[in-house]
């Protein structure tokens, strides 16, 4: 099942959306949507470039603590406030990336995935949950919410209803959510409890970024150039794309070690 791809240009500064012969993502620049990883296999990145450098891990406040307190809650706080006044990231959604590289390194730790990836696809994503005038509120909620056009083939990719407006708000056609831009259908296969409230909300940043990095790592160890790359460009089929989410995770990283 092959994808056609666009031909390679910078993403819209708010949606561009990726069309197959079979729809399988959805695209907000500020954002993307993650395609389901059958397709993905089908397509790959440019070899050009490698890994983003690496930060320093995010500190753990509170070891093993995710089901009492969330993943935000295993995060240093002092370390998180220094560190977005080092980025320019809101604390709250720092501690929602910051929470769930911990996570995955406790149930994963061959991915290596770092929170400067998932810091990087939230600001080219959504601006850290602030695109059209929302927040990140103090219990990770995206609020009033972050919400992609309809995809309903004008201008973008044609994708039914899948949910009946239970994720998404609208019945009538599909559209992302949250800071990180899931399409229903792909929520519905990687919804994840970031924070322990015993449901799955992709305008929850705790929630959004554990669902992100267990995604990201279902294409193995995100250190090494390749399966990175490949994981990036599952979000979104460009090459640029892939390049600035490395290019951003780079500013991160050198953030963090300033």
């Amino acid at each position: 099942m092959a994808a056609e791809r666009r031909r390679r240009r910078r993403p819209h500064p708010i949606w561009t959306v990726l069309a197959a012969t079979v729809v399988v993502a959805a695209h907000l620049a500020l954002g993307a949507v993650v395609i389901v990883p059958a397709v993905a296999e089908t397509l790959r990145p440019s070899p050009v470039g490698g890994v983003p450098d690496a930060a320093p891990t995010a500190p753990v406040a509170i070891e093993g603590a995710a089901a009492s307190v969330g993943n935000a809650g295993l995060v240093d706080r002092e370390w998180a406030e220094s560190m977005s006044s080092r980025s320019g990231i809101p604390v709250r959604a720092l501690l929602g990336y910051a929470g769930a590289e911990i996570a995955v390194r406790a149930e994963n730790p061959q991915c290596g995935i770092g929170w400067t990836t998932l810091a990087a696809l939230g600001r080219i994503e959504s601006s850290h949950g602030r695109h059209d005038g929302a927040a990140i509120d103090d219990d990770g909620v995206t609020r009033p919410g972050v919400w992609g056009p309809d995809l309903d083939g004008d201008g973008n990719a044609l994708i039914a209803d899948s949910d009946g407006g239970a994720i998404d708000g609208t019945a009538e056609i599909d559209r992302a959510v949250g800071p990180l831009q899931f399409i229903p259908e792909t929520w519905a296969s990687w919804g994840a409890d970031g924070d322990g409230d015993g449901r799955a909300d992709p305008q929850q940043i705790d929630d959004a970024a554990l669902a992100a990095a267990r995604y990201l790592c279902h294409y193995g160890d995100l250190t090494q150039p390749e399966p990175w790359r490949t994981a990036i460009f599952a979000y979104n089929h460009l090459d640029v794309y892939v390049d600035d989410v490395a290019a951003q995770a780079d500013r991160y990283a050198a953030a963090a070690r300033r």
